[in-house]
């Protein structure tokens, strides 16, 4: 491997091992919290009253992952719907006081794991700077895949790949009925 590949391959290693980390020590604050329910209400919190179509397209899930996920949160008590005053076809999504309550222990228990590890805050300023640049480059990469799910196209042509030769995708919509042997 170059040593570029392996730069990035270590910060990415190092990122993911943090994470889970951070995430253990989350556990007893939020236990039932998935990384996908915690990125959906982290946009709702830092965008209170957003629609869900935003929150969707902003945490890169399908609309109906997404729906699934807001109604597991909604269910749980950390969001609310409600409709929008301008236009009755559309809801707004704000987190609750559980959620409000929930984000402000989750911070007290990350302040415990992670106070002192640095304390120049002109460090940690720039690496939340350079984490906000790298997660908002890899968001727009994955818009640019076009697919919500940014693994899709590589998995569909993974698999195309893997049919037999010959074996040509059905590009059709429509559904053909085969007909009876008495037809």
């Amino acid at each position: 491997m170059d040593d570029d590949v392996t730069h990035l391959s270590d910060l990415a290693e190092l990122i993911l091992a943090i994470a889970r980390l951070i995430q253990s020590a989350g556990d007893q604050t939020f236990p039932t919290g998935t990384p996908i329910e915690i990125s959906v209400l982290r946009f709702i919190n830092h965008n209170p009253g957003t629609s869900a179509r935003a929150a969707s397209e902003a945490t890169l899930l399908t609309s109906s992952n997404f729906s699934r996920v807001l109604r597991g949160l909604e269910e749980r008590g950390f969001v609310n719907r409600t409709v929008d005053p301008n236009d009755a076809r559309r809801v707004r999504l704000y987190p609750t006081a559980l959620a409000t309550e929930t984000r402000r222990r989750l911070g007290e228990e990350w302040y415990r794991l992670l106070g002192g590890i640095e304390a120049d805050p002109a460090k940690i300023d720039h690496l939340i700077a350079t984490l906000q640049r790298i997660e908002g480059e890899l968001v727009s990469r994955r818009r640019q895949d076009g697919a919500p799910d940014g693994l899709l196209k590589s998995k569909l042509s993974r698999h195309l790949d893997s049919r037999a030769p010959g074996v040509q995708p059905n590009t059709s919509s429509k559904r053909t009925l085969s007909r009876s042997k008495g037809d």
